[in-house]
């Protein structure tokens, strides 16, 4: 392997383009590298970001066209790399690694075995002493196409027997198993016969099965092979174009193995090699290392590899096809701050996490995402929160292109924001084309993954909502396919959703997205956009009364404590934060704290006081029986000692305990 850390060592990071360099990062972590090479490598480059090496690695999947080492070796060589020759004529170690080169099949892997003693090692390794050995080197033939082919050959003698004979003639192994010919090269059968015959029906133990595919470099196998952890007794050049894996299936009889051999096929062809299904069969040939075809040796490359037995496997194979991540320690997913995700909105969300934004209809919501999507380009300010400069997905599914287009040229008028960065802000118009998410979200992750992107924007989603929006179940399994694009792209998901009907004003702002309850639960990060109620007199003196509107924005957050209520006028077509506090009194449709703040609280009755007191609590609570002490405070907007006040005034139905507000418990009456 050190071969290939000497390629990356001639690749200057720097020159690099971006897709590249997550080819490099693909192929390391085909080839069984820790993620720390290729950050190690990375951090050459003024481009590099810490903890965005770690990220992508983590978004590498499977693939059915991957990506090896070869892709190295051949940047490598393009920048003016010479590989490394042995002294000893270009033969390669035992512990050396089997590279592609880029311009064509290797042939001689050669090792520092003898032929005789990777012969012998093979032996030892698949057969008991005193199980019979099947194998053809001088019955042969060649069919009509010219191509040799094995006959029945030998099936009577021992591993004893021919291991005495190969250790007693180091130097002649025809003298033992016959001159074979070069032209054909020789078989062996991987599993033990009963010495009188080479059928399914001979076979005496149903140990080991033939993995083979010749339609990929040969590298590529390899890294197949190690990177599924195959448990290969022995790996066997070919010769040819194809590394042979004979691995343990430890079948306890004929249809235990043929079970075991189509779930391996099935789990390689799906990972993405193309098995040759017609070595399926227990008495299957395969290459016998040790001798030559075509003046090439069919060497042992490697023995005893991937784990150690068929169930192992099978934990492995089988974690590894639910898709679902390993189990950690608290002490292994323990993060220090400077290794999560970069925020996105700052004290908002994170790379890779999720944000809704819900409001009314016709509430500017596409307006607000595209002054969103201009500020994460750009690297500017959004409503006062600063937006890292990345590169934003907008998923345009709404606007007709050319409205959509001129309504982003106005609002970068507006903003006086010239564009410096507009390539980073690539809008995909899906108006009249659009499908259910789970149909579209491959498509966006085609187009999005491994490009530099950080941030989806999909507005709105009713258009690609999928089944009932008021059913949990639904809605839990739909808001699951945000999960699988974030994780494939390693972006973040901003998503717009509607209001449900009638006045929110009364509602908490999490609860305000129509539909199911998931809305509100599943995002890292809710954002609600309400309309503040406005007098005409009012905005004549502080807006244009014809094309304003004052708007609250309110959060939700799971990673960051909840901000301040941002107040913001919608000055068509962007809005402007209120820095004045002027709407700081105002309040939405349904709010009871714009009938509280109507009536002078010096002139208030006890009566008023209670009807206050019980409203802020009956909102506060939302049904729970109790409230924080601070969300009273907040809601009715008096300090502590005057809440305390009103609690002693109402003690007959309210009690105060460890900073939280409960109604008392009264008794039954008899």
């Amino acid at each position: 392997m050190d071969n290939l850390l000497d390629a990356l060592k001639q690749i200057d990071v720097s020159k690099v383009s971006y897709q590249e360099w997550i080819n490099i990062g693909m192929a390391l972590k085909a080839e069984g590298y820790d993620c720390s090479v290729w950050d190690n490598w990375s951090q050459n480059d003024a481009r590099y970001k810490q903890g965005e090496c770690d990220r992508k690695w983590r978004s590498f999947a499977g693939s059915s066209n991957p990506i090896a080492g070869g892709t190295i070796i051949k940047m490598a060589k393009d920048a003016g790399w010479v590989p490394y020759v042995h002294e000893n004529g270009g033969l390669m170690e035992w512990d050396d690694i089997i590279e592609y080169d880029g311009d064509g099949m290797i042939y001689d892997p050669t090792v520092s075995m003898s032929p005789t003693e990777q012969l012998v090692k093979y032996l030892e390794i698949l057969f008991k002493s005193d199980e019979y050995v099947a194998y053809v080197t001088t019955d042969v033939w060649q069919n009509a196409d010219g191509k040799w082919m094995p006959g029945r050959g030998q099936y009577d003698r021992t591993a004893k027997e021919l291991i005495d004979l190969l250790k007693k003639h180091p130097d002649d192994i025809g003298a033992v198993i016959g001159d074979w010919k070069d032209e054909s090269g020789a078989w062996i059968r991987f599993n033990p016969v009963d010495g009188s015959g080479v059928k399914n029906d001979n076979i005496t133990r149903f140990t080991y099965a033939l993995v083979e595919s010749d339609n990929i470099p040969i590298s590529e196998q390899d890294a197949i092979y190690r990177k599924f952890e195959l448990p290969i007794a022995c790996l066997v050049h070919s010769g040819s174009r194809s590394l042979h894996a004979i691995v343990r299936v430890d079948a306890s009889d004929a249809e235990e193995y043929r079970k075991r051999v189509q779930y391996l096929y099935d789990f390689l062809n799906k990972n993405g090699l193309k098995v040759d299904i017609n070595n399926r069969n227990p008495s299957r040939l395969s290459r016998m290392p040790g001798v030559t075809r075509n003046g090439v040796l069919q060497t042992l490359v490697d023995t005893n590899i991937g784990r150690r037995n068929w169930n192992e496997w099978l934990d492995f194979a089988e974690g590894n096809t639910d898709e679902l991540p390993q189990e950690k320690t608290s002490g292994q997913i323990r993060t220090k701050k400077e290794f999560l995700e970069p925020q996105l909105i700052e004290g908002i969300v994170r790379v890779g996490h999720k944000m809704l934004i819900s409001g009314s209809s016709k509430a500017g919501k596409s307006f607000l995402l595209i002054e969103l999507a201009i500020a994460l380009a750009e690297g500017r300010k959004w409503l006062g929160f600063q937006c890292k400069k990345t590169k934003v997905f907008y998923v345009n599914l709404e606007i007709a292109e050319k409205s959509c287009g001129n309504r982003i040229d106005e609002i970068h008028l507006a903003l006086g924001v010239e564009p410096k960065y507009e390539q980073d802000f690539v809008v995909w118009s899906l108006r009249g084309s659009s499908m259910p998410l789970d149909k579209l979200a491959p498509k966006i992750i085609r187009k999005v993954a491994n490009k530099g992107y950080e941030a989806i924007i999909i507005d709105p989603i009713y258009k690609v909502i999928t089944g009932d929006e008021n059913n949990a179940s639904q809605m839990g399994a739909f808001t699951n396919i945000f999960d699988k694009i974030s994780k494939e792209t390693g972006c973040t998901i901003i998503y717009s959703h509607h209001h449900s009907k009638g006045a929110q004003g009364f509602k908490r702002a999490m609860d305000r997205a129509s539909g199911s309850g998931v809305f509100a639960r599943d995002p890292d990060a809710q954002l609600d956009m309400i309309q503040l109620e406005t007098s005409e007199e009012f905005m004549a003196q502080y807006a244009d009364v014809k094309t304003s509107s004052a708007w609250r924005l309110e959060s939700s957050l799971r990673e960051f404590p909840n901000f301040k209520p941002v107040n913001f006028w919608f000055e068509y077509p962007i809005h402007r934060v209120d820095d004045k506090g002027i709407l700081a009194k105002h309040y939405a449709n349904g709010d009871p704290k714009a009938n509280l703040d109507k009536s002078s609280k010096k002139n208030q009755t006890i009566e008023s006081r209670k009807d206050e007191f019980d409203a802020a609590f009956e909102n506060e609570s939302a049904g729970t029986g109790s409230c924080a002490l601070t969300d009273l405070m907040s809601y009715l907007g008096i300090a502590e000692r005057t809440v305390r006040k009103r609690l002693s005034e109402f003690s007959d139905e309210y009690v105060c305990s460890k900073g939280r507000v409960m109604k008392v418990q009264k008794a039954p009456a008899e």
